[in-house]
């Protein structure tokens, strides 16, 4: 991919014998390829993050299996050393209910992390401005 500040390096210094015909095609030639670049760009920068996500959430899911796992097998242990206590009736309930209010806070907080997950491709975005502005430059 070719940069604008690469472009402007490329360019011959002496365009005087070129028709204006000449420099118009040059520039949407240019700029075409500009677009191009920056797409592709957008595209690698959004891959990436998706890459991130995608392992975070691969990473998260294992955890939550072998933690619910974990939980059962402790369920279990609590509502037999409760019962010793209290009906197993309810201690099952005691128990079921304290899990429903973990999980709730759980869910929620991690919600609260996906909304503040940021995919926008903000280089592409930086870039695409700097184009714009340079392109206005030169019109």
């Amino acid at each position: 991919m070719q940069t604008r500040n690469q472009a402007l390096h490329t360019m011959p210094e002496n365009r005087s014998n070129e028709s204006l015909g000449e420099l118009i095609s040059n520039l949407a030639n240019q700029s075409a390829s500009l677009v191009r670049d920056e797409v592709e760009l957008a595209k690698q920068e959004l891959r990436e993050k998706v890459k991130t996500v995608r392992s975070a959430t691969t990473v998260i899911v294992s955890g939550a299996i072998c933690g619910f796992i974990a939980v059962l097998a402790l369920c279990t242990a609590l509502i037999a050393g409760l019962s010793e206590f209290m009906s197993v009736w309810l201690a099952a309930l005691i128990v079921g209910g304290v899990l429903a209010i973990i999980s709730t806070i759980i869910t929620v907080r991690g919600i609260s992390h996906l909304k503040h997950t940021n995919l926008k491709p903000e280089q592409t975005i930086e870039t695409l401005e700097e184009n714009k502005a340079w392109l206005k430059e030169i019109a």
